[in-house]
């Protein structure tokens, strides 16, 4: 019988896990959506990923941990952080990416990568809720909307009005403005789509350019967000089958990187990361929106050991 590998990825507001052969295809997948970080989460994951695949959790040869959550899943060989996982699993969906934009539910990043998957530069929101998953659902409730239907709602919209405000705090009251004016709730989830892609190239801008782009995460979903971001961007955006498992996937694919390398004893190319287990938690990010006025922070604690290559 031939290894079996497992990645984990406990996000802020799902958790996915991805378990693929030794040749680094993907045998089985589940995404659950909760609340919040949650072990009950992680573990509804696994065990469905577990049962698409037809294993026991004693049947995985490895198993590596990413995302906030990543401290709490049990029985991991290591941890690694969503940067390097994102940038490896996206790389192998989409071969020839050189620029990730990855949107979460409460973060979001853009990774510039090279032709083996490695992090070259990267830049992250994490302190506000601006652009991510967090803020779509903010304007679905305002205009009470589906989130699954304000996606095809905002590509009808054909009027662009000016939303100041991208503060998920205050946006809600902006929209219900716009909205107690009679505006059109197509016209007011277009120009909130625009709005968002035009802060998200803030981020990008952060690590330059490239191409091709690929967007991942729970938003990548969303037609809209795609259409609008590529619209600013003026570059076709590439979006996998499944866009919220690359950091999952990525996580496998390493802990079969990882068990080959042990086997042979060297030093795999994609293991930088691997000292990211060695020190303290990193507790989910604190989205305050005390001071804040809407600007993704160019500065981000990821802890150490990401797999970064410059120049």
């Amino acid at each position: 019988m031939t290894a079996r590998y497992m990645g984990v990825d406990l996000g802020s507001t799902t958790a996915k896990a991805v378990v693929i052969d030794d040749l680094g295809a993907i045998l089985a997948a589940s995404t659950v959506q909760m609340g919040a970080v949650s072990r009950q989460g992680m573990q509804r994951a696994v065990e469905r990923a577990l049962d698409e695949a037809g294993l026991y959790a004693d049947d995985v040869a490895g198993t590596i941990a990413t995302g906030y959550g990543r401290r709490l899943v049990p029985g991991v060989q290591r941890t690694f952080t969503e940067i390097t996982c994102h940038g490896r699993g996206t790389a192998a969906m989409c071969p020839g990416v050189r620029l990730v934009i990855d949107i979460g539910g409460q973060d979001s990043k853009a990774i510039a990568v090279d032709e083996d998957g490695l992090v070259e530069d990267f830049a992250m929101n994490d302190r506000c809720a601006s652009g991510t998953g967090r803020f779509y659902e903010v304007l679905a409730r305002a205009i009470e909307c589906d989130l699954d239907d304000l996606g095809p709602l905002a590509l009808q919209g054909s009027r662009d009005l000016e939303v100041s405000s991208m503060c998920a705090t205050f946006a809600e009251t902006e929209i219900v403005s716009l909205l107690a004016q009679g505006l059109p709730i197509e016209d007011i989830a277009s120009s909130v789509h625009r709005a968002i892609a035009g802060r998200t190239l803030a981020l990008v801008a952060q690590v330059g350019r490239r191409t091709p782009v690929v967007l991942t995460g729970g938003v990548a979903r969303n037609p809209a967000a795609v259409h609008y971001l590529a619209e600013a961007l003026d570059h076709e955006i590439v979006v996998p089958e499944r866009p919220q498992i690359t950091g999952a996937y990525g996580a496998a694919l390493l802990a079969m990187e990882s068990a080959a390398r042990d086997a042979s004893a060297q030093p795999a190319p994609h293991d930088v990361a691997a000292a990211d287990q060695l020190f303290p938690q990193a507790t989910p990010p604190d989205h305050s929106c005390v001071d804040c006025d809407g600007t993704p922070s160019s500065t981000v604690d990821l802890g150490q050991a990401i797999a970064v290559r410059r120049g």
